[in-house]
């Protein structure tokens, strides 16, 4: 397996379904959007708990949503904080964006990370926890300094990739992407804020679907 190439372009992948969307908010609304979340929220960094020890997340971040959109992940329960005014706003752009795009969703819930430089990071995963439904559609924000977000199939058949996520830009994780792909964050040589909304819908532990 070669070791990594850029995909350009969208849709980036067909199946399971990848695509990059660029300049949805547009500036200067982008730019002022990633001050008033950077100046604005609470931002928190928990500890996880890996192979029996306590470690704080190498990032800052914030679970926001619906009041009963309780989440669980890395051993760890994360009740929502309620919707920033702008998050929400920004919450029904996205909705609207993909809708225009072909593809209908709903959220109650984003996760926002906060990268305040290169060695700030995320670990290799995919979001296939049980209270995102079978096959979730993910839409996933970014804005400030352009990183690339690496996938690796989990099957290792086909070489890894990254996909560059420019600042205003939104990345569509569709159908087959969490079933078939981790992604993570790298540590990387460059300076400046970065943060990143990924947008999803959590179902009650009652109703997996």
């Amino acid at each position: 397996m070669s070791s990594s190439r850029d995909l350009p372009g969208e849709p980036l992948l067909d199946s399971p379904s990848l695509t990059l969307l660029t300049g949805l908010l547009g500036e200067p609304e982008a730019s002022r959007l990633l001050t008033q979340l950077d100046r604005g929220l609470a931002w928190q960094r928990p500890t996880l708990r890996l192979y029996g020890r306590e470690h704080p997340i190498p990032r800052r971040q914030l679970w926001m949503g619906d009041p009963d959109a309780r989440y669980r992940y890395s051993g760890r329960d994360f009740l929502p904080e309620p919707w920033h005014p702008a998050v929400a706003a920004l919450r029904d752009r996205v909705i609207s964006a993909l809708a225009e795009a072909g593809t209908p969703a709903r959220f109650n819930s984003v996760l926002l990370n906060r990268y305040a430089g290169g060695e700030e990071r995320m670990g290799w995963h995919s979001d296939d926890e049980s209270e995102l439904g079978p096959d979730p559609l993910i839409a996933a924000l970014s804005l400030g300094v352009e990183r690339p977000l690496r996938f690796r199939w989990k099957d290792r058949s086909r070489e890894a990739f990254n996909v560059w996520l420019p600042h205003d830009s939104l990345l569509i994780m569709g159908s087959g992407v969490q079933d078939s792909l981790q992604h993570a964050l790298l540590p990387r040589r460059l300076s400046g804020l970065r943060i990143s909304l990924t947008f999803r819908l959590v179902y009650p532990a009652s109703s997996p679907a």
